[in-house]
């Protein structure tokens, strides 16, 4: 394990990776730099990102391509298409016949959801109830339970993916566990051209085995800025209060921290958006994550940009991006 120390004479270089990894990957996909941005930041701050948008959008192959240029090693992936079918067996592993014989309730975890360091889900809105229980624990807790004791799950990111955001009150848990929801959306109607060159230039990858996107930067380097960041936020005051308001003394000017609560208080009022107090830590901690990583640490208005992304309905979408975009001035 590494230290702040160690990793405060690394954090330029490590910066510098990782935003060199968000402009090569943009250059393999048409109209997706906000999505990938959004990976990036979400992936820094260890937070869960949902992508929602029509098949054939390149949502899988976005995570995709984006896990494979962190160049993880064997399990520390892992990806599953879930259905109403899916057992949570399938996912956490099945059950240790042996170890049931001995009387202990085991799962059988290698090369499963529990030993993944990222995790992508497709069409997470479609599990069963079994699965949801699962889910909210491994996400919320990062545990899951072997012979009854909770056991730390290594999942730093998770990923999921739908074509539609249902509107059923059992799902309202997991939605509201994924803070930050960006829809892809088809780009052929105006960028035909662009669409196809790249399309048949990453089919030809493929056939090849080619993966010139693999090795841009590595899990560790997130790992290590992460480290970086909660320190710098922690060391704000002795208790958690303190130490907050330290942070937003040093890193969130006044305006734009004012700024951030009437976004917030207009989204809820006028059109409904709920934001949930556990929402508004973890966009505090995204909004920061953005700005260390995007421009060295100081919040801007262009940072609050994230607060586009928190709708848990799709119809609301654009709706609140426009909103927001008018009330930053943007």
């Amino acid at each position: 394990m590494y230290s702040f120390e160690q990793v405060s004479s690394e954090v330029d270089a490590i910066r510098t990776r990782i935003n060199r990894l968000r402009g090569a990957l943009s250059s393999y996909f048409v109209e997706k730099d906000e999505i990938i941005d959004l990976m990036v930041i979400c992936t820094l701050a260890q937070e869960p990102l949902l992508l929602v948008g029509r098949p054939g959008t390149a949502k899988s192959d976005l995570i995709v391509k984006f896990c494979q240029a962190l160049d993880l090693q064997p399990g520390e992936y892992f990806e599953y298409m879930l259905t109403k079918f899916t057992e949570p067996g399938e996912i956490i592993g099945p059950i240790d016949i042996e170890a049931l014989k001995g009387g202990r309730y085991l799962r059988r975890v290698s090369g499963k959801m529990p030993e993944a360091k990222i995790v992508f889900l497709d069409e997470i809105f479609k599990s069963n109830s079994a699965i949801l229980n699962t889910l909210l624990t491994m996400i919320n807790e990062r545990k899951y339970y072997q012979d009854g004791q909770p056991t730390p799950v290594a999942m730093k990111m998770l990923f999921g993916a739908t074509n539609d955001i249902p509107e059923f009150t059992e799902l309202d848990a997991l939605k509201d566990r994924f803070t930050l929801k960006v829809e892809s959306r088809s780009v052929r109607a105006h960028q035909f051209d662009a669409l196809l060159d790249k399309g048949l230039r990453n089919s030809t990858y493929k056939a090849f085995n080619q993966r010139p996107w693999q090795g841009l930067a590595a899990l560790e380097d997130f790992l290590k800025l992460k480290l970086y960041l909660d320190t710098l936020m922690l060391r704000g005051g002795a208790d958690s209060r303190a130490a907050v308001h330290g942070d937003r003394t040093r890193y969130f000017p006044d305006e734009v921290f004012s700024l951030f609560r009437r976004v917030l208080r207009t989204l809820e009022k006028e059109d409904g958006i709920e934001v949930s107090d556990r929402k508004v830590i973890k966009l505090y901690r995204l909004i920061r994550a953005r700005a260390f990583l995007f421009h060295g640490g100081t919040v801007t208005r262009e940072d609050l940009s994230l607060l586009r992304y928190i709708p848990d309905r799709l119809q609301d979408f654009q709706a609140v991006r426009e909103k927001v975009d008018k009330l930053l001035r943007l």
